[in-house]
């Protein structure tokens, strides 16, 4: 199941999208405001996201220059505003497609799916390389200057999950229910257990995965 997260304030047109999505097994979280929405993009994992425009307090735009700063993921525009300059000015900033108010649902629903597979096939079987660092997605392997590192499946999940995002941070609750698909106790030390043990396989490596005080922890490329 994808994930989805809305960013608009009318809550009539958040209703919609979110039981319409449904329909089509997406799972969605609301947001309303610009003042949070990037607190809450970082409190959890997204597959999309659709972004208004016309915010309070932050304006979309700044929002999805945000959102760049720590992700590639998929960000589908949705506004009023129709004017070409927009649009183009969008997509440099980083917008994966525009799609303007009023639109017809299953024709955002398509957008929604081009923007999913397009997404997809940024990780087709290749080699995720960061330094001496290689992973492998096809084969679910990993290599430490083309030296075979062995990982359990868990582990090699949540590297590849910090990897294929670079610089997003990822709560302790989120790694947890994206990896188990469980429900994540706060008294949970598995994580980490896991974090430590696959910092101690990845040797020089290992400080790529930092921890992020409070909040989680993040993969760092560079």
């Amino acid at each position: 199941m994808s994930s989805v997260l809305i960013i608009e304030d009318d809550k009539e047109i958040c209703q919609i999208l979110t039981d319409f999505l449904c329909n089509y097994n997406y799972e969605t979280e609301c947001c309303f405001s610009g003042l949070n929405a990037l607190s809450v993009f970082n409190q959890k994992f997204f597959d999309l996201v659709i972004l208004d425009l016309m915010l309070p307090y932050v304006s979309g735009e700044e929002i999805l220059c945000g959102i760049r700063k720590v992700s590639d993921v998929p960000i589908l525009v949705v506004s009023a505003k129709d004017l070409v300059r927009t649009k183009v000015e969008l997509l440099r900033l980083g917008a994966d497609d525009y799609i303007t108010k009023p639109f017809n649902l299953e024709e955002l629903l398509a957008r929604i799916e081009r923007c999913l597979i397009r997404n997809q096939k940024t990780f087709p079987g290749i080699r995720i390389i960061c330094g001496e660092l290689a992973l492998d997605t096809q084969s679910k392997s990993v290599f430490i200057q083309e030296n075979p590192i062995s990982l359990t499946a868990k582990e090699y999940q949540i590297l590849e999950l910090l990897m294929k995002y670079p610089n997003k941070v990822f709560s302790k609750q989120n790694l947890y229910e994206t990896v188990w698909n469980d429900v994540f106790a706060r008294d949970n030390d598995v994580m980490n257990t896991h974090i430590s043990n696959i910092r101690k396989k990845l040797g020089s490596e290992g400080w790529r995965i930092e921890t992020v005080w409070g909040l989680g922890y993040r993969f760092i490329k560079s």
